[in-house]
């Protein structure tokens, strides 16, 4: 027996709002997950994504607002009348069971034959690459095993959303990397609307179809990893998203076009369509965006041209990453390293350059 692939379901939520105490924790969230795709909540610690998933899972106090599953409001009902699995963080694995025991446990709640239990549980230990160890117990497991049996568990009951509270944040660098692939190859082979809790934004860029990046309770935007690390729709989407560097300023009309008048001093030329001049804003240049060069150095027709000063150099193996002061501003510059180029001293005079097309402005 294989375990059932689904159509995929769709996950809304309606102006879900939840407080403790005084504290609102999530407030007035809405989106919608469409149907087999695999959907993380990013953010720091105490944004509320956690909280968010737990909303959904039916785990806490019930929040206001809506949450459905394919149309079906499920706010109301208990964790085991809405057919989510959830993944925690710690695994909480039976640490008296066997492995075949623990995976079998939401199917014997449940009052599944017996048969089919057995039948179920060694196709999802098949499915996670454990058929081998049904006998053993979760302490003579490796995290990563560990991690594959609490998936097993959640899959076999054939959930109809499967919930990842942060699973990989107990695991080393490198068996992160594998168990995220493995996690996404399991989700596509099953069809599972899938929702994936993580501060860390490599795993949210590597792992998600779309993500909601959220902040003291608030989705401060939604989309694909690569648009939203091209596209951040205000500061704190830059910030968080991988590097950026961000001026704070205003725009204004001359020379034939549109600039950006940075307070620490750097002029930029920007795109026709930029904004309208006299607003306040800010720049967010991505640092492999920069190009940078001697003081004497060519950059080329139509770039932004900043001249300043090496005060910061670190090896970073695949590239040299520079801080550069030009006026009252420091600016990270990211260059690819390969061998035999010479780098720029601390202390260099350096041109940096920058094309209006990779400038972005951002709202507060």
């Amino acid at each position: 027996m294989a375990l059932k692939q689904t159509s995929g379901v769709t996950v809304t939520v309606e102006n879900v709002s939840l407080s403790f105490g005084k504290t609102e924790v999530l407030k007035g969230v809405n989106l919608e997950i469409k149907p087999g795709e695999l959907f993380t909540f990013l953010g720091p610690s105490g944004s509320g994504k956690s909280t968010l998933l737990r909303s959904i899972a039916g785990f806490g106090p019930r929040p206001g607002g809506r949450i459905l599953i394919d149309g079906d409001d499920i706010a109301g009902l208990a964790p085991w009348d809405r057919n989510v699995g959830m993944v925690f963080q710690s695994y909480a694995l039976w640490p008296h069971m066997t492995v075949r025991k623990n995976v079998a446990f939401g199917l014997e709640e449940r009052k599944v034959p017996a048969r089919e239990i057995a039948e179920r549980v060694e196709a999802a230990l098949d499915l996670v690459g454990l058929a081998a160890y049904g006998d053993r117990r979760p302490s003579q497991l490796s995290g990563g095993q560990q991690q594959r049996v609490a998936l097993a568990r959640t899959i076999v009951v054939e959930p109809r959303v499967l919930l990842l509270d942060e699973p990989l944040s107990n695991l080393d660098a490198n068996l992160r990397v594998q168990m995220r692939r493995e996690i996404h190859d399991l989700q596509r082979k099953l069809n599972l609307t899938t929702i994936f809790v993580t501060h860390d934004q490599e795993e949210a860029n590597t792992i998600s179809d779309r993500m909601a990046v959220l902040d003291q309770g608030v989705i401060q935007q939604t989309g694909t990893p690569l648009n939203l690390y091209d596209n951040p729709a205000n500061r704190f989407v830059a910030s968080f998203l991988g590097t950026a560097n961000l001026l704070e300023g205003r725009i204004e009309a001359g020379d034939g076009g549109l600039w950006f008048i940075a307070d620490a001093g750097p002029r930029l030329r920007l795109t026709p369509d930029a904004g309208a001049a006299g607003d306040r804003t800010a720049a967010m240049m991505r640092p492999q965006n920069l190009t940078i060069t001697d003081a004497d150095g060519a950059l080329g027709q139509d770039v932004a041209v900043l001249e300043g000063t090496v005060e910061m150099l670190e090896f970073l193996g695949t590239i040299v990453r520079y801080a550069v002061r030009v006026g009252g501003a420091s600016m990270l510059v990211d260059e690819t390293h390969r061998v035999g180029r010479a780098v720029h001293a601390v202390g260099d005079s350096v041109r940096l350059g920058v094309e209006a097309a990779d400038i972005r402005l951002l709202s507060a």
